[in-house]
C-alpha cells in the first residue's frame, strides 16, 4: 500500500516442508536486539495461511536459542501497532 515500508519475511526448512513465515514491518523487526540470519535454528508460533496458492505462516513470536521475539500479542494483534481492539 502507498505509504507503507516493507514486510520482512523468513524461510523456515522443516523436515516437511519449506515455508515463508511473515515476520512484520521492516521498521520494526530492524530494531529488535534479536537478529535472526541464514542457517539459524528458530522455533516459530503462529498461524498458518494460504497466500497466492502456497502455505505460509504469520509469526507471533520466533525464539533463538534464548532469545524471543514476541511480534503479536496473545490474541494476535501486531505489538508494533499503537492501538488494541476491546
Amino acid at each position: 500500500m502507498k505509504g507503507m515500508g516493507y514486510g520482512v519475511h523468513i524461510m523456515v526448512k522443516t523436515d516437511q516442508e519449506t515455508i515463508s513465515v511473515h515476520l512484520g514491518p521492516s521498521w520494526y523487526i530492524e530494531n529488535q536486539d534479536i537478529k535472526i540470519e541464514v542457517g539459524d535454528k528458530v522455533d516459530v508460533k503462529g498461524s498458518r495461511i494460504m497466500f497466492d496458492d502456497s502455505h505460509s505462516m504469520i509469526a507471533a513470536k520466533v525464539k533463538k536459542g534464548d532469545e524471543t521475539l514476541t511480534l503479536r500479542d496473545e490474541n494476535g494483534f501486531p505489538v508494533w501497532s499503537g492501538w488494541r481492539r476491546r
